[in-house]
């Protein structure tokens, strides 16, 4: 992409980021639960629950979500701090959210609970983890998944029943996917504050992250030629943000959020329609839309 490129998609994608647009989006984005909380450590706990969770549709996991934190009570942080086996027996008895029960859940609270104890946050937990992997971000989150996992099984298997998404949930070793809830609950804590991201954690910087790749996403940055790759790994995330890093630098995933809820609302349909096609902001930059709208011209014309 050319600097003039880059400086038109820019242009066009800023263009899309205003206040009020980004303030409706947030009602339908799970970064919601964590804007209810001012004390840092409440959000990053309510954070990485709500992101953990955020997979499938919207109006089937913000209500589990939601019911979790209202039991949890005023602040998330303390009630993981105290929690214990017994406690996160009665909190998640019969949870089930698709590939997810009770005890997985279980294992991320008593982990999350077991951090804030021994590093007073989670973002010290997760700059040490940084640091250990010598600032590599694939090193730092496997690191940083391997200690909130690291709890006894046994017992909570006893009181709620085996496990049965934990890898989904917390996946140890973290594979070559690209761990987009986890770049989302990065994103969410290090990026701002603005009217999506929160901007708690200081010793992270923005220019240290990755787009949190998602089919939306993907399906975006392949039609506006920021990456040729069709797969949701971790490879394609990098690629994405390199090509997002000519418009911003340092702040390359601040039209994540943009971009994904392009295709959320429907605005960019998983099948393109000429309608659309004619009316978006994009279109000049994009690879489908003129093909399709030619397509439709002919199609008009028989």
């Amino acid at each position: 992409m050319s600097p003039a490129e880059a400086a038109q998609l820019r242009t066009r994608l800023d263009s899309t980021l205003g206040p009020d647009v980004l303030r409706e989006r947030v009602s339908a984005d799970p970064v919601e639960f964590p804007r209810r909380y001012e004390d840092p450590r409440d959000v990053e706990v309510s954070g990485l629950l709500a992101a953990s969770l955020a997979y499938g549709r919207a109006d089937l996991f913000k209500p589990k979500v939601a019911g979790l934190l209202a039991q949890m009570g005023p602040s998330p942080a303390s009630f993981v701090q105290s929690l214990d086996v017994p406690r996160a027996a009665r909190l998640l008895d019969g949870f089930v959210y698709r590939f997810n029960v009770g005890t997985d859940v279980a294992v991320l609270l008593l982990g999350i609970g077991q951090a804030l104890r021994t590093h007073g946050s989670l973002e010290t937990l997760f700059v040490k983890s940084l640091e250990h992997s010598q600032g590599a971000l694939h090193g730092a989150l496997a690191s940083f998944l391997a200690v909130l996992r690291d709890v006894p099984l046994a017992p909570l298997q006893k009181a709620l029943g085996p496990e049965r998404g934990l890898h989904h949930l917390l996946p140890v070793p973290l594979g070559a996917g690209a761990a987009k809830r986890l770049l989302m609950y990065l994103r969410w804590m290090v990026r701002g504050p603005d009217e999506v991201d929160l901007g708690i954690w200081r010793r992270v910087q923005p220019s240290q992250l990755l787009v949190p790749l998602d089919t939306h996403t993907g399906r975006m940055a392949q039609n506006l030629g920021l990456t040729r790759r069709k797969d949701l790994s971790w490879r394609t995330a990098e690629e994405v943000t390199a090509a997002l890093r000519l418009l911003d630098p340092q702040d390359p995933v601040r039209y994540d959020f943009a971009l994904c809820h392009f295709g959320m609302s429907g605005a960019c349909p998983a099948t393109p329609r000429a309608e659309n096609c004619s009316r978006c902001s994009l279109l000049e930059r994009c690879r489908v839309g003129p093909r399709i709208l030619r397509r439709s011209r002919v199609k008009a014309r028989r």
